[in-house]
């Protein structure tokens, strides 16, 4: 049977007399409209007023009207007279940040796992907590931890936790032992190089890990899962 035939590409019809937008006038647009969803997100106490995001992007106060035309009917922002906040489609948008995270990793978080015969996870930094956002169980291996997913802990506590915010040029990787559970040892490692993201990759056992062999596993994996997420 013969394949069906490919579709012909979706074209928008010009209009006669009426100038076509580029492409460098529909980037700096939405460069724009980034900028000013990030202005008003970015406002920890009083909402900014129209004239503040026109300064803080660099525009004038109409196209600040224009911009806010497109946030407003996708309720990324809602206005109250003059002043603007988030809208509730922000929150359906972070909705869907963390499944998005847990399937894009969850291939790198499986091999190493069938690697070291131990459980390995995606953990991230909510403000001061971590919390698990993936995990993988080795398929072939007696026993193993059980850690679930939704698990959360001080960020400071565990190696997931305090592997988050390892300076760039300080150590590669964080050993720990018992920090959150009594016989459990652990080897995490940062997600670096995805903006806006605290996050680690970690290995837990219930045998020692030996740091030296497990740590340049776990840093290549946390490697791997930052190219999938850019």
């Amino acid at each position: 049977m013969a394949p069906p035939p490919t579709p012909e590409p979706i074209r928008t019809p010009l209009v006669p007399g009426e100038p076509q937008p580029s492409t460098k006038e529909s980037s700096l647009t939405l460069e724009r409209g980034l900028s000013l969803l990030q202005a008003v997100a970015e406002s920890e106490s009083e909402a900014p007023t129209i004239s503040d995001l026109a300064a803080t992007v660099g525009v004038s106060r109409a196209a600040v009207y224009r911009l806010l035309g497109p946030l407003q009917s996708r309720g990324l922002v809602r206005r109250e007279g003059s002043k603007v906040r988030l809208g509730l489609g922000v929150l359906w948008l972070a909705g869907r940040v963390l499944p998005q995270l847990r399937v894009a990793s969850l291939p790198s978080l499986r091999a190493l796992a069938e690697r070291v015969g131990a459980t390995v996870h995606l953990t991230v930094a909510d403000g001061s907590e971590a919390q698990a956002v993936a995990v993988v169980e080795p398929s072939w291996t007696s026993y193993h931890v059980s850690y679930r997913v939704g698990s959360r802990h001080p960020v400071q506590r565990g190696a997931a936790g305090r592997a988050v915010d390892l300076p760039p040029g300080g150590p590669r990787w964080v050993a720990s032992s018992g920090d959150l559970q009594p016989g459990a040892f652990a080897v995490a490692a940062p997600v670096r190089g995805v903006p806006g993201l605290r996050a680690s990759v970690g290995v837990v056992a219930l045998q020692p890990l030996a740091p030296e062999e497990v740590g340049p596993l776990v840093l290549e994996t946390a490697e791997s899962v930052a190219e999938a997420l850019r």
